[in-house]
């Protein structure tokens, strides 16, 4: 098995600001351990969706074993570690949870195909694509994406962006 040399890295740290708490040392608030104890650490962990949303779950961990604990995060990438805390980023392969129960596609009234909170007629932008050509695009097309496109999965985001992309006046979109 190959040795990932941040992981390496942060192991090192996580020892050193173990025996900093078990030597007297203070390391912050987030950090605790008694001279048999475990390290308790506040993880935080980033999910990053295709459409570009992300969202942030903290928890605190107990360390016992630094081999169990590099275990539990290997499918997520260490992006920053602080004194007791440690960040990691995890691209997901699917729309944000938003999407799926408030996402819409729609036009603005420059003709730009984005995704809305909500129906598109006065919600909150959550993104935007590329710039449609009216002149080219069908009445029945138009109107649906007036009223509002329904996200709700992966596979219906992809089926709308492609659908749309022929329509774009730059001809291959963004």
């Amino acid at each position: 098995m190959r040795t990932n040399p941040i992981r390496l890295l942060a192991s090192f740290l996580l020892i050193a600001v173990w025996f900093a708490v078990i030597a007297g040392t203070e390391t912050g608030i987030l950090v605790r351990a008694s001279e048999s104890g475990p390290l308790e650490l506040s993880v935080i962990l980033e999910r990053v969706y295709l459409d570009g949303e992300m969202s942030e779950e903290e928890i605190q961990e107990t360390v016992w074993s630094l081999e169990d604990f590099w275990s539990k995060y290997d499918e997520w990438q260490l992006v920053e570690m602080d004194e007791g805390q440690m960040v990691f980023r995890q691209q997901v392969d699917d729309i944000s949870p938003l999407l799926k129960s408030n996402g819409y596609f729609g036009l603005t009234d420059e003709g730009i195909l984005t995704i809305y909170n909500g129906r598109p007629d006065k919600s909150r932008i959550i993104q935007s694509f590329f710039q449609i050509d009216i002149g080219k695009l069908e009445s029945k097309k138009r109107e649906q994406l007036e009223k509002g496109i329904p996200i709700m999965t992966k596979n219906r985001y992809v089926e709308v962006l492609e659908a749309f992309q022929s329509y774009s006046k730059s001809g291959s979109g963004q």
